[in-house]
């Protein structure tokens, strides 16, 4: 209806409904939307290009053009439409949550959640229901969480979605993963790489032991770029074997183990069982504890070839970790590899982003930028970025490859640590970034966390 009449509501003063209306005001148009609203209607005329971007706001619909209520009607197939819709957005979560008095359904684009729909107090045990059904989960249960899968057909392309049920103190939220199949199918030369990093990744994965560990938060590509490097080391010769929690996504000719800590399968004791499996590559999910990492160097030792992600917020943070894990530095100095970090930065919308001189934008960011950028782009909003702004996102790298000079800095415990890695030109996160501002594809705001830190 938004749609259709042009026509954005602002204000309700009793009986007095107040819109925006595209153009018009005249008494047909009022009429009309009395009878459809039940209220008297004033209309403020704007310009079309005042009023586009709250339609789109509020009353968002997808880009072949099929009008989408705020609402979701649960008696129709919504629950395709919506997924498909969050597919063709590029979303990689669908987030459905229940408050005391409103029901939400967010879509996480680009890393940030926006809001998309509202579901109706009433229909909102429905929808849960319908996603329980469809993931094989056990519609009676409301008290503990959830786990479960389901195959989506998509409009272009059969996926997986992982679901997670969280009871919460007014209901239960929903958290749908949308896996895309073809993430195995992802190439190393694609994923952000400079020249020199390229070379000093590949010749680490082509060794034929030792630990390459890639650090990140949640959502920073983490698994992206594992999957890529089990795709390029993966060949007929080689043994490939995986510990996940969960497996995300299935690759032809690795065999791949998902966690199951409810009876003990965890992994420290999956990799016990590896290093019987006369394996050549092992990948770890995530290293979250010492008894792992000791595993982890074990196999190492004994000629495998481990990747593995951790939690830190630099490649060198990633070293001084396993230092407070009590890992012996000769054993981190002699099994370690490479080292990487990696974020994920949003890239600004090609067709609306703004350049502007420096001394133009916001002055508080610009004295952090390096003297050489005189220019750089902001966001503005269109259509084809739904006015966001920004429009698909870019991995930055930080690697910190273990060679003599370092592996003596790791058995003096990270003595000097500054120093080696300037000697050694590591392009540190923040220099990355700084590097996708010089070449206006990112914006100072979006790397402003890095650029005051």
């Amino acid at each position: 209806m938004a749609w259709e009449y042009g026509i954005v509501p602002y204000d309700v003063d009793g009986e007095i409904l107040s819109c925006y209306s595209r153009g018009t005001t005249n008494e047909t148009l009022s009429a009309q939307l009395a009878i459809l609203t039940g209220k008297s209607i004033h209309l403020t005329r704007v310009e079309a290009g005042e009023l586009e971007p709250l339609l789109m706001k509020y009353y968002p619909r997808g880009e072949e053009g099929g009008k989408e209520s705020r609402f979701l009607n649960v008696s129709d197939d919504f629950l395709t439409r919506m997924i498909n819709e969050a597919k063709m957005l590029g979303s990689s979560d669908i987030h459905i949550e229940t408050y005391e008095h409103r029901c939400r359904v967010r879509f996480r684009v680009d890393g940030k959640l926006v809001e998309r729909y509202a579901v109706n107090h009433e229909e909102y045990p429905s929808l849960i229901n319908k996603i329980k059904i469809r993931a094989n989960l056990d519609i009676a249960e409301k008290r503990l969480p959830q786990d479960g899968r389901i195959n989506h057909a998509g409009d272009q392309e059969p996926f997986d979605i992982r679901v997670s049920i969280l009871p919460t103190l007014e209901g239960e939220k929903v958290v749908l993963r949308l896996l895309a199949k073809n993430v195995g199918e992802t190439g190393l030369s694609t994923l952000g790489f400079n020249k020199e990093q390229f070379q000093l990744f590949r010749q680490a994965i082509s060794k034929p032991n030792g630990i390459i560990l890639i650090s990140g938060p949640t959502g920073s590509g983490k698994t992206t770029t594992l999957y890529a490097t089990l795709r390029e080391i993966n060949k007929e010769e080689l043994n490939v074997v995986t510990i996940e929690d969960p497996v995300e996504y299935t690759l032809e000719g690795i065999n791949q183990v998902p966690v199951r800590e409810s009876i003990g399968m965890d992994y420290a004791i999956a990799l016990k069982t590896f290093l019987r499996q006369d394996p050549d590559v092992i990948m770890l999910g995530e290293i979250r504890d010492g008894e792992t990492a000791r595993m982890a160097i074990r196999a190492a030792l004994t000629g495998h070839l481990v990747l593995s992600t951790i939690h830190t917020n630099s490649a060198w943070g990633t070293i001084t970790r396993l230092l407070d894990m009590e890992i012996p530095p000769y054993l981190v100095a002699n099994t370690l590899n490479l080292s990487v970090a990696q974020r994920l930065v949003r890239l600004l919308c090609p067709a609306c982003k703004r350049i502007v001189a420096r001394g133009e934008g916001d002055s508080d960011l610009e004295r952090y930028l390096d003297a050489d950028i005189t220019r750089y782009a902001v966001p503005t909003g269109c259509k084809q970025c739904f006015y966001t702004g920004y429009k698909g996102r870019r991995a930055v790298y930080e690697l910190v490859p273990v060679d003599p000079e370092v592996r003596e800095c790791i058995k003096r415990k990270g003595e000097a640590a500054e120093e080696v890695l300037q000697a050694k030109k590591v392009l540190f996160l923040r220099e990355g970034m700084l590097e996708l501002t010089r070449s206006l594809q990112t914006s100072p705001e979006e790397i402003a966390s890095y650029l005051l830190s």
